[in-house]
């Protein structure tokens, strides 16, 4: 029996595929467990230089075992606190992908819904494939949602937007997703494993220094001043300057050549 995530490591890349296709790779059994594993150890993997996430069979991820919940098999919480702190310890997907000090890739080869739409935002880029849907979804199951969406989709769209569509839950195909931002890049579906891999790849092989130093100093424009942005950006600068992929850019340069970076 497979593992229900795949974890394919190969030229700077990590390519997490979530694989549970029959139930379209609901968060349920050990998959989200064996994510976060792998999310936390990847993050201080020296020889990772980028991240892809995906999802085995026609859909990314469908958000919660819905299924497992209307059929029992997930009981309720002894106390809504203790559901909460069960709840808040897996939401820590959302915040690794989206803080690790290395560049994050949702391939979106189908739907992502619920908790699945939440964890293809928080990565850094969405390349989607032209049969990619995505959708809040919570408002049909009495849901307010979570795993960070309701702070990602508002920076992304607007509060506006944000939610128009959590409480709609309207169906967004991959047009609408590249049209509102959702999605850098639509690429036939044919086409979505060669053109994500590839700039997986380009990114994998770039300066991993300045790429910790870029996420940061994202972070503190999404969350703080324009004063905490501008420090953020001046300390990463200087530590970046005395990297050795800064010295090898410089001589690239001066040689008219592509540079060779190794991540230090």
């Amino acid at each position: 029996m497979e593992p229900e995530l795949l974890v394919q490591r190969a030229d700077g890349v990590a390519l997490l595929t979530m694989n549970r296709p029959e139930q379209l790779n609901a968060l349920g059994g050990d998959m989200l467990s064996l994510l976060l594993d792998t999310l936390r150890e990847i993050a201080t993997d020296a020889e990772i230089g980028c991240v892809v996430l995906t999802g085995a069979g026609r859909g990314f991820c469908a958000g919660g075992d819905m299924k497992a919940r209307a059929t029992g098999q997930r009981p309720p919480p002894a106390t809504p606190e203790a559901g909460a702190d069960h709840l808040r310890a897996r939401m820590e997907a959302s915040r690794l992908l989206h803080e690790m000090p290395k560049p994050t890739i949702a391939m979106l080869n189908g739907v992502a819904a619920g908790a699945g739409m939440a964890l293809a935002l928080a990565c850094d880029l969405r390349i989607a494939g032209e049969s990619a849907r995505m959708t809040t979804a919570f408002a049909k199951m009495g849901f307010s949602g979570d795993f960070g969406g309701h702070w990602f989709l508002s920076r992304l769209v607007g509060p506006a937007r944000a939610r128009e569509l959590y409480f709609t839950s309207e169906v967004l195909d991959s047009a609408r997703l590249e049209a509102l931002g959702l999605a850098n890049r639509v690429v036939p579906d044919a086409a979505l494993l060669e053109e994500t891999m590839a700039l997986a790849r380009r990114l994998g092989a770039g300066p991993r220094v300045a790429w910790r130093y870029m996420k940061r100093s994202m972070k503190a424009a999404e969350e703080g001043s324009l004063a905490d942005a501008l420090d953020a950006e001046a300390i990463g600068m200087m530590r970046c300057r005395e990297t050795e992929d800064h010295q090898e850019a410089l001589r690239a340069f001066a040689e008219k050549r592509p540079p060779v970076f190794s991540g230090r």
